[in-house]
């Protein structure tokens, strides 16, 4: 049978008036500037390269594009550590660029969401190299946290706290003072209890509003606010690189009263603006809390992220996650892959846990059949979902990168922790062959498979069991479909082991059946009204009163 037998009668015109609360069902993409496209030829990324390639993501048929930092950086993090936030970093164009690019997104009717990063900046920002020319005793040091080491003469930092990144979460200076980053040595953290810090992003916000962005995903947003007193862990725990452990200076209780106050500062700008939150915590319910009506609009659900291939594991993040946020009146937020953890193709083609660590690569195509089925299921279920740049060609996490090309900071000073990130960075192909596979005229700043072309999206348009046309055809029933995306739950269908099955009913009346097979083998389903789409390419059959559901697939179904 074909990939697609959508039957068009069954599906209604997208409306193209702009829907109040858009993003309570938006499908949005994540474009990691240095990784997208090069419009320079530099070998690296910018804003002219997002720029020309926008008709792309209005065919793909997303809602919005959240576009990581692309603000003036000595790049110590890949833009995370921030020296100017008011500046677009040169390696990626400048404010006129960056205002075009906004300009063109509006007019094919996408918006824009742009990163902030309020826990820590550069060390190179004004604030910081000035508090550490004056020296202990500057009010400029009250805006970070400096303290003094214990010790007899100071020489230990000030607690036992480690860097997200390996190593001491302290750097001592000179004058004998230490100073925290959760991140890199390069990325001093601020201090939200200090006026000032807040005054300044409310800023921030405003002058990036000003501009005509849509919304802003808030980096670390978990992280603005440490325990009273800096209390030492005790344990001597290695962190994961981003996890949902309960730490002093992760998910505090203050951090509430800062998004109050920057909600309010959105809503000086209407109600069409967003803000979605990267809040790691120990369950849904906390993450609830940054959702709350006077605070943010969206936190991703890392707990679904993190859930592996099986069902059990699924249906109960997808029910805890939806509890947790229907109490507060938030969409729950779908996610599967970002620019900070492993691919889901690579992540399903290893047994759990394993497709976290370097040079895992795993059963290839088992990866990719089962991230195909898992994008299905994720794009059924009630909320708003985000897509990591290159998942829609299926590209896999570049497990083989020479140690000398990396450039995450975090291969240099951890033990192994997910894979380390430059993986899922690597530039994605544009084209079968030429130079960088279309990505620029000047190569890529991480080095490219050799096999990236058939990857392409010029190898898959057109092709209908290709992962592209996939997605493609996937986004454009969601937009067109009532039961999709909308409502806030899911009618769970009886099935077998393994097997995940539930129904959707739109307002409207219309009803939408997701059914996911986890395992490896066929299993005999219901059938459950007319077959709308899958996601596996063959193995389907289709009797009387039955469907025979390949492994590790899902099919759409509609009444």
């Amino acid at each position: 049978m074909s990939q697609h037998p959508v039957d068009q009668s069954q599906i209604t015109d997208p409306a193209t008036a702009s829907q109040p609360e858009w993003w309570r069902d938006a499908v949005i993409y994540q474009v990691y500037p240095r990784s997208f496209a090069d419009g320079n030829g530099d070998g690296m990324g910018d804003l002219e390269g997002i720029r020309s390639r926008l008709p792309y993501l209005k065919e793909l048929g997303v809602d919005a594009v959240w576009l990581s930092p692309f603000y003036e950086s000595p790049q110590a993090d890949a833009g995370y550590d921030v020296a100017d936030y008011r500046a677009v970093a040169p390696m990626f164009g400048d404010l006129l660029d960056a205002d075009a690019l906004i300009r063109d997104a509006h007019a094919l009717g996408l918006r824009i969401i742009v990163d902030v990063v309020p826990n820590h900046v550069s060390d190179q920002h004004a604030w910081f190299r000035k508090a550490i020319q004056d020296g202990p005793g500057s009010p400029l040091r009250k805006r970070f946290h400096f303290h003094s080491g214990k010790g007899e003469n100071g020489e230990l930092p000030p607690n036992d706290w480690e860097s997200i990144f390996g190593g001491p979460a302290w750097t001592r200076v000179e004058g004998g003072e230490w100073y925290l980053h959760l991140f890199a040595s390069e990325q001093p953290d601020l201090n939200w209890e200090h006026p000032a810090v807040d005054e300044e992003f409310r800023s921030i916000l405003r002058f990036w509003l000003d501009t005509g962005v849509d919304g802003f995903r808030v980096d670390v947003a978990h992280g603005l606010v440490k325990a009273a007193g800096l209390p030492d862990i005790g344990t001597g725990d290695q962190l994961t690189l981003l996890g949902n452990d309960t730490m002093p200076f992760f998910d505090q209780d203050g951090v509430h009263e800062i998004y109050r106050g920057w909600r309010k500062v959105l809503e000086e700008y209407g109600d069409d603006c967003v803000f979605v939150a990267e809040a790691w915590t120990p369950t849904a319910e906390r993450t609830a809390l940054y959702v709350r009506p006077d605070e943010l609009h969206q936190a991703f659900n890392f707990h679904y992220l993190s859930a592996y291939w099986d069902a059990e594991e699924l249906r109960d993040v997808i029910d805890s996650s939806l509890d947790a946020m229907r109490p507060v009146g938030a969409p729950t937020t779908w996610v599967l892959s970002n620019h900070d953890v492993t691919r889901h193709t690579t992540r399903f083609a290893n047994p759990p846990g394993l497709g976290t660590q370097i040079g895992t690569a795993g059963d290839v195509e088992l990866g990719l059949r089962r991230a195909r089925a898992a994008t299905l299921l994720m794009l059924a279920l009630p909320g708003s979902a985000y897509l990591w740049q290159g998942e829609e060609l299926g590209l896999p996490d570049v497990v083989s990168l020479p140690d000398g090309a990396r450039q995450d900071p975090s291969f240099r000073r951890a033990r192994g922790q997910d894979g380390f990130r430059d993986g899922c960075r690597v530039p994605i192909p544009w084209t079968v062959s030429g130079p960088s596979y279309g990505f620029g005229s000047g190569g890529s700043w991480l080095p490219q498979p050799a096999d990236w072309g058939r990857l392409s999206v010029e190898a898959q348009s057109g092709r209908p069991e290709s992962t592209l046309e996939l997605y493609r055809m996937a986004l454009a029933v969601r937009r067109q479909h009532s039961a999709l995306g909308a409502g806030n739950c899911v009618q769970w269908l009886d099935a077998a082991a393994g097997v995940l099955a539930f129904r959707r009913t739109a307002e409207d009346g219309r009803r939408l059946v997701c059914t996911s097979n986890t395992t490896q083998e066929p299993a005999r389903i219901p059938v459950h009204g007319q077959l709308l789409l899958a996601s596996a390419t063959d193995g389907i059959h289709v009797a009387e009163n039955h469907v025979v559901l390949p492994g590790d697939s899902t099919l759409w179904w509609t009444d």
